[in-house]
């Protein structure tokens, strides 16, 4: 098992951690990092994109001129797609784009993100996340005292209030809870930064066979 220092917010390592080879120790997989990548960022689509078909425009639905003599292209309604501000012929409609990917999947993948950040030693280990107070500055402060980089993901199993608006304010920080972390979101964040509970938490969901 990998072991891992523990700090608390004042920065200093206060003890040490093991985390399971087969959540924190794997060869990370690029091909199911980009596939779980892909169904996240699918699922996230809102799909809210539609055109007006002929019956949908407006304009009237009368014959603009009689079917034969006058020398010029039959024609029943101004709202034809082949006229100026007619219908759209299979146009976008409102749909979803998400679809399902297999549960060993979507496990492997945050197997191979987590291994990463423990490889490229961008992952950090935190007693708690139990802050003083709501306040974004002094919470600020103790990011910076843990190496956080521009962009951190901080995960925690149950995150308190004070804790969700300390950082809700400081661009690149995003707070998630253990049971709603994606592989994803370990990509888009240059640091990963697990309270203790957090990172035993994931070692024994993720752990074993998926």
């Amino acid at each position: 098992m990998a072991v891992v220092d523990v700090r608390n917010l004042e920065g200093k390592t206060v003890g040490q951690v093991e985390l399971a080879d087969d959540v924190f120790g794997v060869k990370p997989n690029a091909d199911l990092l980009h596939e779980a990548a892909r169904w996240y960022r699918a699922s996230q689509r809102r799909g809210t994109h539609k055109t007006k078909g002929r019956s949908e425009v407006a304009g009237s639905g009368k014959k603009l001129w009689r079917q034969k003599g006058t020398g010029r292209a039959r024609m029943g309604s101004i709202r034809s797609p082949i006229w100026r501000k007619g219908g759209t012929v299979h146009g976008p409609q409102p749909r979803s784009y998400a679809y399902k990917l297999p549960k060993k999947m979507i496990v492997g993948a945050l197997r191979s993100a987590l291994s990463a950040k423990l490889a490229e030693e961008k992952l950090t280990v935190v007693e708690s996340w139990d802050v003083a107070s709501h306040k974004t500055k002094p919470f600020r402060k103790a990011l910076d005292r843990l190496d956080a980089a521009r962009t951190v993901l901080l995960v925690d199993v149950r995150a308190s209030r004070d804790l969700e608006l300390a950082s809700r304010n400081i661009e690149g920080v995003k707070l998630v809870a253990t049971k709603a972390l994606q592989a994803y979101d370990l990509l888009l964040h240059d640091r990963l930064i697990l309270s203790r509970s957090a990172a035993l938490k994931l070692s024994t969901a993720l752990g074993g066979r998926a």
